[in-house]
């Protein structure tokens, strides 16, 4: 009997563990889409290179080539090499940037697409609950005259 009681309980379970499915199919899609997105830019930075007139002069864009280590083992001048890396620093930084922050988007649409959710059918569920308690309960005879 204690079982059917909680009916409701077991139900709003159900509805929630299959909620979480649309829900993680979509953070993960975003999850992909946006670090694909962001690893392209990050590549991208790493790899372009930025010269001089002398260092193209001197041949540098033919030794420099590449992420930062791969030009080094190329050969790549190392004042081509100081010169580029403030701006490859900061591509390292702004994907960093990029990875808490999408962090921050999924927590916070997890939090207002499931556990939000969640919390409003628990809580439509316990005002039910009572109601129907309420109803099923006789009427209290009270135990003093009129």
């Amino acid at each position: 009997m204690a079982w059917r009681q909680n009916r409701w309980f077991r139900r709003w379970l159900v509805v929630i563990v299959f909620w979480a499915v649309p829900v993680l199919i979509v953070a993960v899609r975003e999850i992909h889409e946006e670090m694909a997105y962001n690893a392209v830019d990050l590549e991208h930075a790493l790899t372009t290179w930025d010269f001089t007139d002398a260092q193209r002069a001197a041949g540098a864009p033919v030794r420099c080539h590449g992420k930062p280590d791969e030009a080094r083992a190329a050969g790549c001048p190392a004042d081509v090499l100081a010169a580029n890396a403030p701006r490859q620093q900061e591509a390292i930084d702004e994907y960093s940037v990029r990875r808490s922050t999408l962090a921050g988007y999924l927590w916070h649409a997890f939090v207002g697409y499931w556990v939000v959710p969640a919390a409003v059918l628990f809580g439509f569920g316990l005002v039910i609950a009572g109601v129907r308690r309420a109803l099923r309960r006789p009427a209290v005879k009270s135990s003093t005259p009129h």
